[in-house]
């Protein structure tokens, strides 16, 4: 594929030990071309989605197609609390040739497929939110056509807009939402920090429409957080997998101002890892990505700095 990217060592710094006590000693750089070793062990894969073509035709301010490195760079500062057996395995990058998002999407679940088949768990680095579109196809295409996936969008917008003139940021979830609509089977989505003020009327009715669940910022925090606890609960229950994505731009900008679309009006990190290790508890998560994070509009690295938090949390916690 002429749009892969192998994984650079130099995306991996920190400090040196001898007894690989933070993650850039930790991680090895692999290939998607490899056969992938046996482990019974956990295994983690991180992938990047280097695109921001999705957000360019949102209308929105490019630069998240450098969001994977810089997410790695702080990532390898981060200490290392996995077994010596646990594996994490950098792939590099997937990166949009031209305009062509459709082909990267397509690329991307054939790739996140190949990950599950050998029980390895997809770490999406993202580049814009229309990876999600292809995240969870690869889902699909690895499970039995019996299986329900719930979506977990953690989001200050819900993502259905229309993709009349083609897929991007703002559309993954209208396209599976119309896709389960045409198969007859039930779209499993819940939107956690969706806000009004940046959502509009016409999406609001489509999620009703759909069945879909959301909840409003004002109640997604942790002033109200046996009511999320209920609402995930509920949720939970009523999938059999789940896949769960993060934008980086639902964050207050006071914790994620490198984003497309930054606001003050945001949820904070700690709501966020409290619905985490409830998703991760349920034993149900099959993959996770972090998306939109715009290094040209960060400062000091705090929104990189958050993801890498998030996905260090993540990976230790499922370990």
């Amino acid at each position: 594929m002429s749009n892969y990217k192998l994984p650079k060592k130099e995306n991996w710094i920190g400090r040196s030990s001898a007894h690989q006590l933070y993650l850039n000693e930790k991680v090895e750089l692999s290939n998607i071309t490899s056969k992938f070793p046996f482990n019974s062990h956990k295994t983690f894969a991180l992938l990047g989605y280097s695109s921001d073509e999705g957000v360019r035709r949102n209308q929105g301010r490019v630069g998240a197609k450098f969001g994977p490195d810089s997410i790695r760079k702080q990532l390898g500062k981060m200490p290392n609390h996995l077994t010596q057996e646990t594996k994490l395995l950098d792939f590099g990058n997937l990166e949009c040739n031209g305009q062509e998002l459709e082909n990267l999407q397509k690329q991307l679940s054939n790739t996140v497929k190949m990950f599950l088949d050998n029980n390895t768990i997809p770490i999406i680095l993202g580049g814009s939110h229309d990876l999600a579109y292809g995240h969870y196809h690869g889902l699909l295409q690895h499970l039995p056509k019996n299986k329900t996936i719930g979506i977990i969008n953690f989001d200050a917008h819900f993502d259905l807009r229309p993709n009349t003139d083609g897929n991007n940021s703002g559309t993954p979830f209208y396209q599976l939402a119309m896709e389960h609509r045409v198969q007859g089977t039930p779209f499993k989505y819940l939107a956690l920090g969706v806000r009004k003020d940046v959502n509009t009327k016409d999406l609001y009715d489509f999620a009703e429409a759909n069945q879909a669940f959301y909840l409003q910022r004002k109640y997604f925090c942790m002033t109200h957080a046996e009511h999320v606890e209920l609402r995930l609960i509920q949720f939970i229950e009523d999938v059999d997998y789940l896949y769960t994505t993060i934008d980086l731009d639902g964050f207050s900008s006071a914790y994620a101002p490198g984003v497309s679309a930054a606001s003050p009006m945001g949820f904070s990190p700690d709501i966020v890892l409290k619905s985490l290790k409830l998703i991760i508890e349920s034993e149900k998560l099959m993959a996770l990505d972090v998306v939109e994070l715009n290094p040209k509009y960060d400062i000091d690295d705090q929104t990189a700095k958050l993801a890498a938090s998030l996905i260090h949390y993540a990976i230790h916690k499922l370990a």
